[in-house]
């Protein structure tokens, strides 16, 4: 019971639906090279549960400055390492480290700046969410685990920035663009591209990426199937299913190759 009380109180920040005075119970790292470390951890899950590939990336904001960001430099998610770790402004210009980085950082950057709730971003190519992007069909929450789309999941159609383009967020413009389409939801989908998940906690935003693209597979199963109707979580449900995922994060960590 303990357990679960905590959990309701972490993901109060994730969600507009619930008291912003709440805190949540991962304490945020006040330590950057302890940061550094779980920021490793977080992309080295993310490729091994199958939700980043070569591509993707996942960052947090800096425990020293709200106005800064972590972020490897552009390698494969599976590879990171400590010294790949670069910090940024927000307008993603590096302020420590020096590599060649991201071209999509202006995801991370716009959004830490419109939203001084987040902590941790996340941007996947998760296969499973594009046809809800490419369709008028919404994704809407059928697993009690990802009930952090009850919300909703907002669209971002990038024509209506720029036209025909290679679909990638190359610009602080397209990137504020984005982070508009967001709004104060925890993820929307990019049309052609995957989605950005924007959470309270690198742990949360790691789980809510992951179950994400889960909840869009097992909502194509269920449509599929047929039947009268498909069943979704009641807005009762899908409040009363928050939770703060960290078993979730020590079992995929637990999964990790060991060197």
């Amino acid at each position: 019971m303990i357990g679960r009380l905590a959990g309701l109180t972490l993901v109060a920040l994730v969600l507009a639906v619930r008291p912003a005075s709440l805190q949540p119970t991962q304490a945020p790292a006040t330590d950057r090279s302890a940061l550094v470390g779980e920021l490793v951890v977080a992309n080295r899950i993310l490729a091994n549960e199958g939700v980043l590939d070569g591509y993707g990336h996942v960052s947090a904001r800096s425990p020293s400055s709200s106005n800064h960001y972590l972020l490897a430099r552009s390698k494969a998610p599976a590879l990171i390492e400590a010294g790949d770790i670069v910090e940024y402004d927000l307008d993603s210009v590096p302020v420590s480290g020096s590599a060649t980085g991201y071209i999509e950082r202006f995801i991370h950057g716009e959004i830490y700046r419109k939203r001084p709730d987040v902590r941790s971003i996340v941007h996947c190519h998760c296969p499973d969410v594009l046809p809800f992007a490419a369709t008028s069909v919404p994704l809407r929450p059928l697993y009690h685990m990802a009930f952090f789309i009850g919300p909703g999941v907002p669209v971002f159609e990038i024509r209506q920035v720029a036209g025909m383009s290679d679909m990638l967020i190359r610009t602080p413009e397209l990137g504020r663009a984005l982070a508009s389409t967001l709004g104060d939801k925890a993820a929307a989908l990019m049309r052609g591209h995957g989605a950005a998940v924007a959470a309270a906690s690198l742990h949360l935003a790691v789980a809510e990426a992951y179950y994400l693209n889960l909840n869009a597979r097992l909502q194509l199963q269920a449509i599929q199937l047929g039947g009268d109707r498909v069943v979704y979580l009641d807005p009762q449900e899908w409040k009363q299913s928050a939770q703060d995922y960290e078993r979730s994060w020590e079992f995929w960590k637990s999964r990790l190759p060991r060197p």
